[in-house]
């Protein structure tokens, strides 16, 4: 029997939903505000995968220009019907700031559902369908009658009430591509509070609610009930949550939560989820929110549970019955071609080519400097994932600003309030150099700045190295052997979801990229040659 280890999808990839199409299975997870929006995963054996889809391309499908940090698309859902797959999303265009737990603070938020459909999930995938905006975290149950059922949270704004107000259920007229019917409140959610994330599945005559509670955070929990009718009433799992490492030391992954379950073949259960790896010295999740994998098993008395019944997480445990399906990985590393390389996203506009182009200097991204790095606009930065704990990223860039309102460089990223940027710049007093812009969410200083370093003319090669909280930047002249440290040393732990003011959404991950601004509107091309990133 062999083994794997969570997290199977490393790096900012939340809210997993899964579905299994014959052999294949298909794994959703959340893109926030990072386009193209959805991230659809493929695999054979639970264990490997691939992308194979970011479905949301098209501005008719998804503009997030405007929408604040950590919002735009949350909780994808994924399931198979009719021939198609079926792709619930929501699109949330205000958060607003509230204290911690959400109780109180900004009230009216923006919670926009749709519904695409595709026959295939690396094809072109419909226009969509408008749902509701009563909450988020819509997801389609397929009922054995031939019905389908939208569940989505309600959000309750109303002064004195509880914000996360349950489960509502309405019927979706899958022929005609709306909702029919009444919505019915079917859960109230448990003391855990913060009831979201619903997934509806029927077995043995039940219905079985599987949600998430407790907030995404440290308290994160995946909660059971079920009904004999789909309208309930619910009872409660009788153990509590069946997952969680809330107020539990020895757990090996934390802050796990918002799930969904899967069947193989061969009748087992597989429970995928999100999950958090703090620095053990910083308590911050730099790699952000993550999926992991996990056996479930179903009792006797037809609850379902860990295969411990301890409704803990695993680190390491033994790989799903299926034959083993390796997926070959080839992390870009070198120049561009006419295509951008998939682990790459930029931020919300849906018209990429306002703000980078792929052929206009041949083997280069060449980026069209726009508005100020954080905007929630036209920014252009195009950036991955950061998969790893220690890694090392460096680009070419070539790149002479005009002035001091032209900048692009190196930038490790979280959103417009988190990031370390190394960046090219120019001032009349020093000249073509570079600096290191900081923005601090847990200092009074908010943005900082190194001092700048004259550089000569021509293309530089920038460097990022990272262990754990610790960030070094380097650069040298294109074609140097010896690279420029500088002295500073920098807190990558503030790309974290933990590092901000109370309040604010923070439900991403950190990114490591390319940036280019031209605050003076002229559009300032900059081009890089290469860009590379190396686990360590």
């Amino acid at each position: 029997m062999t083994t794997y280890r969570n997290p199977i999808l490393p790096g900012f990839n939340p809210d997993p939903s899964i579905v299994r199409v014959g052999d294949d299975y298909y794994l959703a997870t959340s893109t926030f505000e990072w386009f193209p929006g959805v991230q659809i995963h493929h695999s054979r054996d639970l264990v490997h995968w691939r992308l194979a889809s970011r479905p949301l391309t098209r501005p008719r499908q998804l503009d997030m220009r405007g929408d604040p940090d950590s919002c735009g698309v949350w909780a994808p859902d994924i399931s198979w019907q009719d021939g198609r797959f079926w792709l619930i999303y929501t699109d949330v265009r205000r958060y607003g700031r509230t204290t911690v737990g959400g109780a109180s603070g900004a009230s009216l938020r923006d919670f926009h559902n749709y519904a695409v459909t595709c026959e295939t999930i690396d094809g072109v995938w419909s226009d969509p369908v408008f749902l509701n905006s009563s909450g988020f975290d819509p997801a389609l149950f397929h009922d054995d009658d031939g019905r389908s059922w939208l569940l989505n949270m309600l959000w309750d704004h109303r002064p004195g009430r509880n914000r996360f107000a349950g489960i509502v259920a309405q019927q979706f007229d899958r022929a005609a591509g709306r909702l029919i019917g009444e919505r019915r409140m079917i859960f109230e959610g448990t003391a855990l509070g913060l009831t979201e994330g619903p997934h509806l599945y029927k077995r043995d005559g039940w219905y079985h609610l599987l949600v998430a509670e407790g907030g995404t955070a440290w308290n994160h929990a995946v909660t059971m009930a079920r009904a004999r009718s789909l309208f309930g009433p619910y009872e409660v799992h009788p153990d509590g949550p069946v997952l969680s490492a809330r107020g539990r030391s020895e757990a090996a992954l934390h802050r796990t939560g918002h799930a969904d379950i899967v069947e193989t073949p061969a009748g087992e259960t597989w429970m995928v989820y999100l999950c958090g790896r703090p620095l053990p010295d910083r308590g911050r999740c730099v790699l952000g929110r993550e999926t992991a994998l996990q056996q479930m098993r179903w009792g006797e008395d037809g609850w379902l549970r860990t295969l411990a019944g301890d409704a803990l997480p695993v680190l390491e445990a033994d790989a799903p019955a299926l034959p083993a399906a390796p997926v070959e990985s080839r992390p870009h590393e070198g120049s561009f071609g006419s295509a951008l390389p998939p682990e790459f996203q930029w931020l919300r506009t849906p018209e990429p080519d306002d703000i980078f182009s792929l052929s206009a200097r041949p083997g280069h991204l060449r980026l069209y400097g726009c508005e100020t790095i954080g905007s929630l606009f036209t920014q252009a930065l195009v950036a991955r994932r950061q998969q790893h704990f220690r890694y090392t990223a460096t680009t070419v860039l070539d790149f002479t600003a005009a002035h001091f309102q032209q900048a692009a460089g190196l930038v490790c990223y979280y959103n417009g309030a988190k990031f370390h940027y190394l960046h090219v710049t120019h001032d009349e007093a020093v000249g073509r150099h570079l600096r290191v812009m900081s923005m601090l969410p847990d200092s009074p200083q908010g943005d900082a700045f190194t001092p700048p370093v004259p550089v000569p003319d021509g293309p530089v090669e920038l460097r990022a190295e990272v262990d754990h909280a610790r960030l070094l930047f380097a650069w040298r002249p294109l074609g140097a052997e010896a690279w420029n440290w500088l002295p500073e040393q920098f807190d990558a732990s503030i790309l974290s979801d933990e590092a901000s003011a109370p309040g604010l959404p923070n439900f991403t991950g950190a990114f490591v990229g390319m940036a280019a601004q031209d605050m003076a509107g002229t559009r300032a091309p900059a081009d890089f040659a290469s860009f590379s990133y190396r686990p360590r």
